[in-house]
């Protein structure tokens, strides 16, 4: 992997549906290092879906976690393509870059646990080719100790980060650009964590964070934080 990771927010949500298997692709095309997407559960399957509610990214109404897998199977996630599961887009990525998992909701970690475990098991995968993050405290922890990566989100400052990251056994922690400031990078890399910026679009912003020495940037658009 390079210095600076180009992470594909949602796939490559500004080319394609957001968290669908052409946005996926999408940024595997684009030369990202890394795809991005979100994971909840719904009728014992992991689905690929950011938001609570149906109304944003599909042609559905209501709550998701109220809505039956063959009914979410139904809906139009954009332009056709339809809400994938967690298993389909293993097999798009198929180990070309890293797949970064985000637990959106409770009862999330176990089935992930399960399906990348599987993927190592049968699929000549190594748990090196996932990173698994979530705000959860509580879907990461019960990850915690095991082979899998894991990166801590943070809605707000993540100056604090130390212990939790040291009783997760984190890799990563995960910041908005304003957070990611030299002392806090300086403190991460001494515990040996990786820093990664979401979601960071604008071109100069990305130069500055790699300069400043962040180690990759969620972005819509995974061509724009590719250097040289």
């Amino acid at each position: 992997m390079p210095d600076f990771l180009s992470i594909g927010h949602r796939g490559a949500a500004g080319h394609a549906p957001e968290n669908t298997l052409r946005a996926v692709r999408a940024g595997i095309e684009l030369g990202a290092h890394a795809v991005e997407i979100d994971v909840q559960l719904v009728d014992g399957r992991l689905v690929v879906f950011h938001d609570a509610t149906l109304g944003r990214t599909t042609g559905g109404r209501g709550r998701l976690a109220r809505t039956s897998f063959a009914r979410l199977r139904e809906l139009d996630a954009g332009g056709g393509e339809r809400i994938p599961t967690l298993e389909e887009v293993c097999d798009a990525v198929n180990r070309r870059v890293l797949l970064q998992i985000e637990l959106k909701g409770g009862r999330t970690a176990a089935p992930v646990a399960e399906t990348i475990a599987r993927r190592v098991r049968l699929g000549g995968w190594s748990y090196g080719d996932f990173l698994v993050s979530s705000f959860h405290r509580r879907e990461l922890a019960r990850l915690a100790g095991g082979p899998i990566p894991l990166g801590i989100l943070f809605a707000k400052s993540p100056a604090r980060f130390p212990r939790l990251a040291s009783a997760l056994g984190a890799a990563s922690i995960h910041c908005r650009p304003e957070y990611a400031t030299p002392a806090l990078l300086a403190r991460a890399h001494e515990r040996g964590l990786k820093v990664y910026v979401f979601t960071v679009n604008d071109r100069r912003t990305i130069a500055r964070l790699r300069n400043l020495g962040v180690d990759g940037v969620f972005t819509d658009y995974p061509e724009r934080a590719l250097f040289p």
